[in-house]
């Protein structure tokens, strides 16, 4: 079997491991209110995050099946907590809405791009800046529980700029990957 077409893999564990970690950050930020050790699992599913892409690079662990679940476990964790982070801030309602048109959108087209050209591609620089800035706004919004409202807003304004950018660029290459039809 070659490497790319691998399914379990210490990197592709390490992103299932993340997926596991998203029920129990809810519990701990909506259930327990322990806001703290909700930052700390958050912190553990960043870790795992970036150790999963090293040691899939590292080590020559890179599956297409990974380029595919890395960033459903990103999402789906920024999702959880964007929604958790809603109910007290109502201006996070913006990214929310935006990652989900986001992902939906992009998750669709890059499927016809994968269908189509048979490359399954990995995060750009732009997609890593956005979920790097989405970790931090919602890291932010944790710990400092009464953060002033201006600080709030404006995290939220920089990171949901930084999504509106990401998705432009992301559609624009994938269109153009489309209109190229490599296979």
């Amino acid at each position: 079997m070659k490497k790319q077409n691998q399914i379990l893999t210490i990197p592709n564990l390490m992103s299932f491991f993340r997926l596991c970690l998203i029920p129990l950050i809810i519990w701990l930020y909506h259930g327990k209110h322990m806001y703290g050790l909700a930052a700390l699992a958050l912190v553990v599913s960043g870790i795992t995050d970036v150790a999963d892409g090293y040691v899939a690079r590292h080590f020559n662990m890179v599956s297409d099946f990974g380029k595919a679940l890395d960033p459903v476990a990103d999402k789906l964790t920024q999702f959880s907590m964007l929604i958790c982070l809603a109910v007290r801030f109502q201006w996070i309602m913006v990214p929310v809405v935006l990652i989900f048109l986001k992902e939906v959108t992009t998750g669709i087209l890059k499927m016809v791009v994968i269908r189509k050209t048979g490359v399954v591609e990995g995060a750009e620089w732009h997609g890593k800046l956005t979920t790097v800035l989405l970790y931090l706004t919602i890291f932010i919004h944790i710990v400092w529980y009464d953060i002033p409202k201006t600080w709030s807003v404006t995290l939220t304004v920089v990171c949901t700029a930084m999504m509106v950018l990401s998705f432009i660029l992301y559609g624009v290459h994938n269109v153009k990957m489309l209109k190229s039809g490599e296979k």
